[in-house]
């Protein structure tokens, strides 16, 4: 059976019983008997996705006093598990952040979307070992930018095994495009391709802090918190992804933090606001309603925790599985 990390597949059985006289009840011992796990198969995770939100602080967040910008996260927590102290520990830019959250590798990666990660990601890696279509695996980013995540530098990996795309305006990689246009996408892509393994950007909160705005900011946080449990919900409602999909979400980087709302703007140094980052998560395998605050946990933990929840091995990665996560 293929695998997917929030990432689909979808069954429908339809059934035709007739109305005649003839017609018979089914027994208990004549119902279908359930098909049984799959020998050896560790985890009921069949699909991932990886939700990355562009940029925001924790300050504004998790660790908001009264967490009100993420009404769903908080409720949602009642599903899943979360990381306190999540850190990126490596470049806190765009490209390097995403970068680090799909290869397991921190990279001094460009941050112009000129130049491909050095590593291949654990999208391709699940390419290669499941032997999967390419329309099985997707990056999904409103910053063209990010185009360059389905693919890698080495030789052996560098235009093989690569996911579909759908980047920048109408997806046609020419710039930037709102996170409604990406939510859209993703939902057709779920429903028309089920894939398995799915990366998503939502920039519209890195995008309001770099223009200083603040109103705008803030908004934009309600707005993706809103955007969770709506991939939430559509999973729930799709056969191929309901209780077989685990949906991690996190973050490139956070934000400076010496102001309240003008440090926001800028972020890419060592700051403690630059690296405190989110790591929620909701899956079949996972914990529920549970915050953890313990095993030093960091961006490139997230691959290799993606790679063991689908049973596959990733070079390369030097991150480890989130452990305390699983149930």
């Amino acid at each position: 059976m293929k695998k997917t990390i929030i990432l689909f597949s979808a069954l429908f059985t339809l059934m035709a019983c007739s109305s005649d006289d003839n017609s018979t009840k089914i027994t208990d011992n004549e119902k279908p008997i359930e098909k049984p796990e799959e020998p050896g198969k560790k985890y009921k995770t069949e699909n991932v996705i990886i939700l990355s939100i562009d940029g925001p602080r924790m300050s504004e967040t998790w660790l908001e006093e009264k967490q009100q910008y993420i009404p769903n996260r908080v409720e949602l927590l009642k599903q899943g598990v979360f990381i306190n102290n999540f850190q990126n520990n490596g470049m806190t830019n765009t490209n390097a952040g995403h970068t680090a959250l799909i290869t397991g590798v921190y990279d001094t990666i460009s941050n112009n979307g000129k130049e491909l990660p050095t590593y291949p990601s654990v999208l391709q890696q699940w390419l290669k070992h499941s032997k999967a279509d390419s329309l099985k695996a997707w990056v999904i980013v409103s910053k063209d930018k990010l185009a360059v995540l389905n693919n890698s530098k080495q030789q052996e990996w560098n235009n093989k095994y690569m996911p579909a795309t759908d980047a920048g305006i109408a997806g046609n990689g020419t710039g930037y495009r709102e996170d409604m246009v990406t939510m859209n996408n993703l939902r057709d892509v779920m429903v028309k391709h089920s894939p398995n393994l799915i990366v998503v950007n939502l920039k519209d909160v890195d995008s309001y802090g770099h223009g200083n705005n603040w109103k705008k900011y803030i908004e934009s946080i309600q707005i993706t918190d809103q955007s969770i449990k709506d991939i939430w919900d559509y999973i729930q409602a799709l056969p191929q992804y309901k209780d077989k999909t685990t949906l991690i979400v996190s973050n490139d980087h956070g934000r400076h933090i010496d102001g309240h709302k003008t440090g926001f703007k800028d972020h890419g140094d060592d700051c403690t606001g630059c690296r405190h980052i989110e790591f929620f998560a909701m899956g079949p395998d996972f914990k529920q309603n549970a915050t953890i605050s313990t095993g030093n946990y960091e961006q490139i933990d997230v691959a290799s925790t993606v790679a063991e929840l689908l049973e596959f091995p990733l070079e390369y990665a030097k991150g480890k599985v989130i452990k305390d996560a699983f149930k």
